[in-house]
């Protein structure tokens, strides 16, 4: 089979679908530095829907706002890349889901090459889990690399982050 991800994010994709279909809970995504790598790991997996039903892109502030919710105020204050921001986005996808999904996973990131700063450099990345019974955690990385690497690197802490989170 051909695919665009390495077999250790696979592997890891397929360990998550597996947790949260034994558990009978469904996931979703909003996903901005990342631009839907995480929910595409999740459905490169034949039969992910019974678990992946609906994943939100939204690169953009602008729709960051509109499609999640996300409150202007907390972008103005905190930027796109913060834990304030990625609770926002994952709190926000857990709403729009409605029954479709018991999680939510968020994404955002300075991917580079451009875009970094001495406060948010390139590599920085800020991952959130939200679920309907735990109340939401964000998580800071900054990962070294490209522009592919650090992309590529945020689509495996989101799912190692995701892994064990179904019950």
């Amino acid at each position: 089979m051909t695919t665009l991800f390495p077999k250790a994010i696979l592997d890891l994709a397929a360990a998550v679908l597996d947790d949260y279909r034994r558990a009978g809970r469904r996931l979703t995504t909003a996903e901005s530095c990342t631009g839907g790598l995480v929910a595409g790991a999740l459905t490169e997996i034949a039969g992910s829907s019974d678990v992946v039903r609906r994943g939100f892109v939204t690169y953009s502030n602008a729709a960051k706002v509109e499609i999640l919710g996300v409150p202007e105020a907390v972008l103005e204050r905190h930027g796109a890349v913060s834990a304030e921001t990625v609770l926002a986005m994952a709190e926000g996808a857990l709403v729009r889901a409605g029954d479709d999904a018991h999680a939510a996973l968020s994404v955002s990131g300075v991917a580079g090459p451009g875009g970094g700063s001495p406060v948010k450099p390139v590599g920085t990345v800020w991952i959130a889990v939200a679920s309907r019974e735990k109340k939401a955690e964000a998580h800071h990385f900054v990962f070294p690399g490209d522009r592919a690497a650090i992309r590529l690197a945020a689509v495996e802490a989101a799912l190692r982050l995701l892994g064990g989170r179904a019950s």
